[in-house]
This record gives structure tokens, C-alpha cells and sequence, in this order.
């Protein structure tokens, strides 16, 4: 206790007073990270395009197909069983490796809307978002929702327009499309030759060369490239189609101002680039340019103040926990944005929730669920952390600093159903299953103070699915669901002790608490929460757990 008591004195005393010397190392690997999401509807080729980059990044040599449950290989992003059997992703994937010279960082997000917690959170933890749109379908509600949060943060978003190879809306209206349904300015840094059956290829507007489209060709260094689009050969390949390319591009220029990077770093402008992630087309020339013009990591805001990323000390926070990453030893990971100064192996940090010194003598750095032990990390990477129980999601380490990161909240949850034990030789391993999966965040747990009964709160009904198959494949535990029909969970809050004891007994009925401890009102319909706000006024209502 006393030595725990020292070293925590120590931390406080060099945090603040110790001499800033700049890290030229450190500054020069901050520069070269690139830390982004990809997110998208479902359907619209999200996780195939993470496995194009992987590909191209040299990160895997055979890319995992996912159209079809039928095919045992998955996506590499997608490692849990019941990803590779519904061809869906449920969560979030980290995935990191080396290109040109930068460290790539992509997080594959669900796009599920009942899995969109999980995305949310992950949104905390990137530099920049890219936007899959499926050309045939145009902007779908997901995306304009995943677009709503990286409007709020000021997010820098980069939009592909996947599935060129299929028949899709004009060029210039599907541009339209997406200004109008994401509410920002676009700019397109590739431009399409046709679509469909007449897909003939991509140019790249940003490093001004062309790339012809051969779908017998998945190698694009084997395809057929031009550096002069006036070129009169260009007719010897694509015919009409090259006068058309040139008129386009004339308009496009006359139509869009020039690419304005700092426009793009604010989340004023969102640069739209094409292609077909199936056949690894349009791919590379997203990714070369992403590299260039994505931000490297930057400032966090706490509660305490705004952490520079520059900071020789260290600090992070915990934006997702993932149980059983390994089935086959149980493991249980944590995974940590590291936010400013240099994570080391085996060196002694403030876990600042606890108020405990603890160092970590394994940490790993990611590609789905194969991971690699690490000596140090840098601002903008994802480490994992082995956990035995100490970290939940928001949680923030330091060198001693006080510091709390904020911005990683659960949802009030729609759907509730009780949870009962199907197997009561089981229930030790239920019960484990049940508190691990929460402290992931895939869904809520309150304990009714009427009955003491365990209830599940859920955004959406396929989280239900996956916690089922989840608890009986990874904990050999068994569940079965009872309906419940309430309307919204919210947290309550007063600074009037009296009125909010007269509140928790006029509605004990409906009172639960969370898996911290606090006060839920558990509503049965908008009317009876509307009742109860007018009702206690000086009471505070919360529809997210972060308060």
C-alpha cells in the first residue's frame, strides 16, 4: 500500500515538474500514423474493401471472400464464428500494417444498425472516417446516421463509391446524392469511365493517371495504366468513351473548386473517389492518396483540459473490450486509443478509475484476432491489453496525471427481454458469460429491485442472437429470453436527496439498477416518462450512461 502510495506521489511530482525535452522520434512517428474507420450500410462492401487495403498494405496475401456464408474462408476483420456464418460483421476489428513508409491503423466497424454502439464508441478512437457508399443504392440511412457523429466530432471523412462494376446513377448524381444526404461539400479525387457492364476504368484525378478496368485481372500492377488521358491510344482501348472522360473532367473542374486539404482536415469537404472493392479496383488509388492526406493524430479533449498529442508522458483510454479474442485460452483484451507520449512494455501506469499503479509485460498490437507482443507504441495506435476484470469502456491510463476521457457512451436501450438460466447446472458460467459480454458494451444489464431479476437492454433485436450464441459457444452456457415491454431506460440523477428518495419509491416498480450501481427508471411508455419529468422537475432524466 505505501509503495503503491509512493509511486503514485512520484508519477504527480514528475508529470508536472520533469523538463519537456522534444522527441524528434517521437514527433516523426506521430507524423506517419494514420488511425481511421471504415464504416458503411450494410451490404455496401465495407468489410471487402478492408481486406483490399490489407492486400495492398501486404498485411495478407489472399483476401477473404464474404459474400456468401457458404464459403468457409471469411474475412480476415471478421474473426468470430458467428461473423463468418452470418456474413456480417457484429464488431469491431483492429488491423494495423506498414505502407509507404506510414503505420496504417484500420478499425473494420459493424455496419448493423443493431450493432451501431460499437461503431459509435470506435468513432472516438480514429483520426478520419472513410464512408462506403454502394453506387447502386446511393446514400441508405446508416450511413447518414455514422455521418450525423463525424459531423458532430469534425471528423475528416473520405467517401468510396464501391460496386462501380454494377449498374449505378449517373456520376454527377450520385455526387448530388451524397452532398444532399450527408450535408457536406464533396470534391472527387478519382473519376469513373461508365458503370456496369461499360465499367472501363478509374481515373485518378488527384495523381492525374488512368487505370482501364479488366475484370479477369485482380492484380491492378498487371492492368493497363496511362499517365496522358489526351493521349490518342487511349481510343485504341476504350473508344468514345475517351472524348466522354475528357468532357467530364472538364465539367467536373468547372463544377467543383480544387481540392482544399484544410477544408477536408476541418470535415468541411469530403474528397469522393470510385471503384470496384470486389475486383480490387479504384482500391490503390484510394489508398495512396488517403496516406498523403489523412491527418495524423491529434489533440484529445478530457475533462480536465486538451491533451496535445506532442506530450512526452503517456495517455490513453479504453474504447472497447472483447472477451474470449482467443477461445481456445479465454483471453480477454482491452483495447486502448493511445492519445499522447510513448506506451512501454513493463513500465508502471495509473489506472486512473482505480486509483492503481499497474504495468503491463504483454502488450499486442493487432491484425483482427492474431496479435504479436510489442515493446512501445505511438499516438494513434491500438494496443491490447490483457484484462483480468480491471477495465471497463472509458477507462483512462496515465503516467500519474489526473485525466478522465469522455465521449464513449451507451445508448438508452429500445428492446429489453429477462434473461433466465436454461441449464441451472450452469449458472456459475452464465452468470460469468453475462458480466464479461456487458463490460464489451454489445448490450446493458440492470437488476430489477422488485424482483432482483436480470434484464437485458438491447438497440437492437440481432444483439439477442449473438449474445445467445455467444454465451453457449464461448462460456458453454445456456439462456432463454422473456419478453418485456417497456419503452426507454434513463439514469436518474437530483440534487434533491429528498425528492428523488420519493421519486425510487413512488416508482420501485420500475426502478433497476446498472451494472455500476446506479438508478435506471425502466419507463413503460413515452407518456409515463413524459409524466414523470413534469412530475420531478428537479430530477435529471439521462438517455446515455456517460453523465
Amino acid at each position: 500500500m505505501i509503495y503503491s502510495l509512493f509511486i503514485q506521489f512520484y508519477f504527480i511530482i514528475s508529470t508536472r515538474f520533469a523538463p519537456r525535452k522534444l522527441d524528434m522520434g517521437l514527433k516523426e512517428e506521430i507524423l506517419r500514423r494514420r488511425t481511421f474507420g471504415i464504416v458503411s450500410h450494410p451490404d455496401a462492401g465495407k468489410t471487402t474493401l478492408t481486406e483490399k487495403l490489407l492486400l495492398f498494405g501486404g498485411a495478407i496475401h489472399v483476401a477473404g471472400a464474404v459474400k456468401s456464408n457458404k464459403i468457409k474462408k471469411g474475412a480476415t476483420s471478421d474473426f468470430m464464428e458467428i461473423e463468418r456464418q452470418r456474413g456480417i460483421s457484429v464488431a469491431t476489428s483492429v488491423m494495423g500494417f506498414e505502407f509507404n513508409g506510414y503505420k496504417v491503423n484500420i478499425l473494420d466497424t459493424p455496419g448493423h444498425q443493431d450493432f451501431q454502439e460499437d461503431t459509435f464508441r470506435t468513432l472516438t478512437a480514429v483520426d478520419s472516417v472513410i464512408i462506403v457508399v454502394d453506387a447502386a443504392k446511393g446514400v441508405e440511412p446508416q450511413t447518414e446516421k455514422l455521418m450525423s457523429v463525424c459531423r458532430s466530432r469534425k471528423t475528416p471523412v473520405i467517401v468510396f463509391v464501391n460496386k462501380m462494376d454494377r449498374p449505378a446513377d449517373d456520376t454527377f448524381d450520385l455526387l448530388d446524392d451524397i452532398e444532399k444526404q450527408l450535408l457536406i461539400k464533396v470534391r472527387p479525387l478519382s473519376w469513373p469511365i461508365n458503370n456496369g457492364p461499360d465499367f472501363k476504368g478509374v481515373y485518378n484525378i488527384y495523381d492525374q493517371n488512368l487505370s482501364l478496368f479488366d475484370p479477369s485481372i485482380t492484380d491492378i500492377r498487371k492492368g493497363i495504366s496511362f499517365s496522358d488521358i489526351q493521349s490518342p491510344e487511349l481510343e485504341n482501348y476504350i473508344g468514345k468513351d475517351a472524348a466522354v472522360l475528357r468532357d467530364e473532367l472538364e465539367i467536373l473542374s468547372e463544377v467543383y473548386p480544387a481540392f482544399d486539404i484544410e477544408q477536408y482536415l476541418a470535415g468541411d469537404l469530403a474528397p469522393v473517389f470510385f471503384g470496384s472493392a470486389l475486383y480490387n479496383f479504384g482500391v490503390k488509388e484510394l489508398l495512396d492518396t488517403f496516406v498523403r492526406i489523412a491527418p495524423s493524430p491529434r489533440a484529445k479533449k478530457a475533462e480536465e483540459r486538451l491533451v496535445m498529442v506532442e506530450e512526452e508522458t503517456f495517455t490513453g483510454f479504453v474504447f472497447k473490450i472483447h472477451a474470449n479474442i482467443d477461445p481456445n485460452h479465454r483471453s480477454r483484451i482491452a483495447f486502448v486509443k493511445i492519445c499522447s507520449g510513448k506506451f512501454e512494455r513493463n513500465k508502471n501506469y495509473r489506472h486512473i478509475r482505480l486509483g492503481k499503479v499497474f504495468k503491463y509485460s504483454s502488450p499486442t498490437a493487432f491484425m483482427a484476432d492474431k496479435k504479436e507482443v510489442i515493446d512501445e507504441a505511438f499516438p494513434g495506435d491500438i494496443i491490447g491489453i490483457p484484462d483480468t476484470g480491471n477495465f471497463v469502456i472509458g477507462d483512462t491510463l496515465t503516467e500519474g496525471e489526473i485525466l478522465h476521457y469522455k465521449g464513449i457512451p451507451s445508448f438508452s436501450p429500445e428492446i429489453f427481454r429477462y434473461i433466465e438460466n436454461a441449464d441451472p447446472m450452469k449458472s456459475k458460467q452464465l452468470a460469468k458469460g453475462v458480466d464479461q459480454l456487458m463490460d464489451e458494451g454489445v448490450a446493458q444489464l440492470f437488476t430489477s429491485q422488485l424482483n432482483g431479476r436480470k434484464i437485458i437492454g438491447t438497440v437492437g433485436a440481432l444483439q439477442f442472437e449473438v449474445i445467445e450464441y455467444r454465451l453457449e459457444h464461448e462460456y458453454n452456457a445456456k439462456c432463454r429470453w422473456e419478453s418485456l415491454a417497456l419503452y426507454k431506460a434513463c439514469w436518474i440523477q437530483g440534487d434533491d436527496k429528498a425528492m428523488l428518495e420519493d421519486f425510487k419509491k413512488r416508482k420501485y416498480n420500475k426502478m433497476s439498477k446498472d451494472n455500476h450501481g446506479r438508478d435506471v427508471f425502466m419507463a413503460d411508455s413515452s407518456f409515463i416518462l413524459d409524466m414523470a419529468q413534469r412530475d420531478f422537475p428537479a430530477l435529471r432524466f439521462h438517455f446515455t450512461s456517460e453523465f
